[in-house]
């Protein structure tokens, strides 16, 4: 038998002419060795097939190549006889990979990022990749401000080629930002400029806001907000010279440094225009520049006035418009001129319009919100009206709309809305608590997106002392393809005054009725209904002595015909996070003169909200209300108008606002007033976060009737305090605490109030 090893190495093939190799047309081809790779696997890999002739630098390249796929840690060729036996020496594969001593992350989550550098069971093993995957955990630990983190692996061998590894981590203690220094800055404190960072030395907070903890990005989004300040503020040659971390040896301390240089401040000393005046002219683009000769240089009113000029021609289908303030610079005054220069280039239309993400939600209940049409020009406000309406339906916890170019065209773009579901089913309960009542409770279940059609139905049970509502409601919001809704209502309303803030009756009203709504616009909506009701009075020896005579003359059991008309408006930019907008609704509802009773209420409700800045939304709302009977009937007593508590003025105990009766309970009124403001701003170090917001409000409220039992019981009450609300995995949370400004001896207190749902 005659026996050639033709390589073991592959360095040997080229070491000296002696280790060279006759050339042989190879018979047949063996594996040896291999113990879980399948033979195919290898010789799917191998250069090599029965036939060729086999030569030294054939071996070579088969060598390699079975190298490169990472499966073994040892190759050699022989021959024998013109049969290549293929010898090779497999990697072990991974049999388990235990991560110990992790307390910041789960588990699963670390074993799913060590997925992405190759460390899994199955895989396998190579060393370097348990390198990689000992750096991507320290990675993880760094990016939460523990410098400090070791992480040891230990590799235990297995029988039939299998490894178990063992990756200890000690995380360590978090380092901690000991010092920011600025330096370079004159026209400003460094005081100032800490104030406007959110990266901070440690604080009575920083366990919450973690702002004493250093990352990268957070330094950069410092840096980016301290450069817009000073070029916000004229300083056009504002620059950031360098920045410097260090770290104390032991890992515990960070110092930071910040080397900046403020520049001169510069005015505008002129405005050019420059480019076609074919799509937009000179004058209409001079309109929409708010920058002006002898302004300081501010880059946000300068980038406002090319936004406003880009969205001006996107709004007639220039969607990539350039637009460019081309400035000249005079450094001995300290001057600069800009040149506006608008190219509008190409009009584009959209090929299509690409929905995803929606998977309960069905197609048609999107598009139908969409004013941006596919095949038509390209319309920026049309876009982000059908954004904000899609917002809206409030069936997404996000909503991103992308407007790529098509590929290999300059006139065509898509419109791609990506959403993200939410619950839209829910079962909440409400809760109050004071001392005279205790726990109060309510319930209800709505599907606002039945089966994702669109679709709104609700059922709501109220237990509560005061009310009992048992209730189905129904709404079509695209009853027509024009957008015309429809809704029914069946209700059961039992009242039960008792150990309350209001005045002692009780009563028992069967009601049902149907409505519509006719959209006038794409923000407002005229409402109408008709529904009928009977109600049931009744009274106890606590009864205030006008309910006992409304009883007496005109009965105990009413039915009414009600008439409603309502118009609302919304204008919100979001219905998920408002930031800017306002919102109206007001409301006619009317007793037919074929009803027993004669009256009529109207209301009125406004809401407003203003950008303060990036992260702080101002919220005022204003409400008012009023009825009255006519054909010689009063208002009756039980459509009064009443407030306090949760939804009007804080503080003060549901209900229990206006004026009295001998008992010191309300008895309503048919006058009532409200006017909210409210601060609106994210957790801080949640800024990102949009299920959550802080507030401080100020409330105020009052109810006026025709008398006052009680001296001093009417007239406006004022209330202040701090809110949280958030959309909690287990539904939305309200929560509130509100103190009386000028409560009366008589009023009725409750600080403490919140609200809680369950979602299904």
């Amino acid at each position: 038998m005659k026996l050639k090893k033709l390589a073991g190495l592959i360095p040997l093939l080229y070491a000296t002419s002696a280790a060279a190799i006759d050339p042989f047309v190879v018979k047949d081809i063996r594996v040896e060795g291999i113990q879980r790779t399948e033979a195919g696997t290898v010789f799917s890999y191998l250069p090599v097939k029965v036939g060729d002739t086999l030569d030294d630098e054939h071996a070579a390249a088969a060598i390699r190549a079975l190298f490169a796929t990472g499966f073994f840690k040892d190759v050699r060729l022989e021959v024998e006889q013109g049969v290549l036996i293929v010898l090779v020496r497999e990697r072990p594969s991974i049999a388990s990979v235990e991560i110990d001593g992790v307390k910041d992350f789960p588990k699963d989550q670390l074993r799913d990022n060590l997925k992405f550098v190759g460390l899994a069971e199955g895989r396998i093993f190579d060393r370097s990749t348990l390198d990689k995957a000992e750096q991507e955990l320290k990675r993880q630990y760094v990016a939460r401000g523990k410098y400090g983190v070791t992480v040891n692996a230990t590799v235990t061998e297995l029988e039939r080629n299998r490894v178990a590894v063992i990756l200890n981590v000690v995380e360590g203690e978090v380092s901690k930002i000991r010092q920011i220094n600025i330096i370079g800055s004159h026209t400003y404190s460094e005081t100032e400029l800490l104030d406007m960072m959110k990266l901070d030395t440690p604080n009575w907070m920083s366990w919450f806001s973690k702002s004493d903890q250093y990352s990268k990005q957070k330094l950069s989004a410092d840096l980016e907000t301290l450069r817009s300040f000073y070029l916000d503020e004229g300083y056009l040659e504002f620059s950031i010279e360098s920045t410097q971390i260090s770290i104390t040896p032991d890992k515990k301390d960070i110092y930071i440094t910040i080397n900046l240089a403020e520049g001169d401040k510069y005015t505008v000393s002129g405005i050019k225009l420059a480019g076609p005046e074919s799509i937009l002219s000179h004058e209409q683009m001079r309109k929409l520049i708010t920058v002006k000769p002898g302004d300081t240089f501010s880059r946000k009113e300068l980038t406002a006035s090319t936004s406003r000029i880009g969205e001006s021609l996107a709004d007639d289908g220039y969607a990539f418009a350039n637009i460019n303030a081309l400035p000249e610079l005079d450094k001995e005054k300290h001057q600069v001129a800009f040149t506006f220069m608008a190219d509008p280039g190409r009009r584009v239309y959209v090929r299509r319009i690409n929905i995803a993400g929606n998977v309960k939600t069905r197609d048609v209940v999107i598009r139908r919100e969409f004013r941006q049409m596919e095949g038509g020009w390209f319309s920026a406000s049309k876009t982000k009206k059908s954004k904000q309406k899609v917002d809206r339906l409030d069936f997404f916890g996000e909503v991103n709309m992308e407007t790529p170019p098509v590929p290999g065209t300059n006139d065509q773009l898509d419109v791609n809305l990506a959403v993200k579901e939410k619950p839209t089913g829910d079962f909440s309960v409400g809760a109050g608590i004071s001392s005279g009542e205790g726990l109060v409770l309510t319930g209800s279940v709505t599907e606002r997106n039945l089966f994702g059609s669109g679709n709104y139905l609700s059922t709501k049970i109220n237990t509560s002392k005061v009310n009992k509502v048992y209730s189905v409601s129904y709404t079509n919001p695209y009853y027509t393809d024009e957008g015309m809704s429809r809704g029914f209502d069946i209700y059961q309303r039992d009242v039960n005054s008792a150990r309350t803030a209001v005045s002692q009756y009780n009563s028992s009203t069967l009601g049902g009725g149907v409505r519509y709504g006719l959209p006038i616009s794409d923000d407002e909506t005229v409402h109408y209904g008709l529904a009928a009701e009977r109600t049931k009075l009744g009274l106890t020896a606590s009864s205030p002595q006008r309910f006992i005579d409304y009883v007496n003359t005109f009965g105990a059991s009413t039915t009414n015909l009600l008439g409603t008309v309502g118009w609302s408006h919304d204008s919100r930019d979001s219905a998920i996070y408002a930031t800017e907008g306002m919102v109206q609704h007001a409301l006619a509802e009317i007793a037919l003169p074929v009803s027993n009773q004669r009256y009529y209420k109207l209301t009125y409700q406004q809401q407003w909200f203003h950008p303060v800045s990036r992260d702080v939304t101002l919220m005022l709302n204003g409400e008012g209300g009023v009825g009255n009977g006519y054909g010689g009937r009063p208002l009756p007593f039980f459509k009064n108008f009443y407030a306090g508590g949760t939804g009007s003025v804080r503080g003060y105990e549901p209900n229990s606002l206006g004026p009295r009766d001998i008992n010191n309970n309300a008895l309503g009124g048919n006058k009532r007033i409200i006017g909210n403001a409210e601060l609106l701003f994210p957790v801080p170090g949640m800024t990102k976060e949009k299920s959550v917001r802080l507030s401080v409000f100020a409330d105020a409220g009052a109810v006026y009737g025709p008398d006052n039992l009680i001296a001093g019981a009417t007239g406006l009450r004022y209330s202040a305090g701090v809110a949280i609300a958030w959309i909690s995995p287990v539904g939305p949370l309200k929560i509130s605490f509100g103190k009386a400004l000028n409560q009366k001896p008589s009023d009725k207190l409750q600080k403490f109030q919140f609200t809680l749902g369950s979602i299904f």
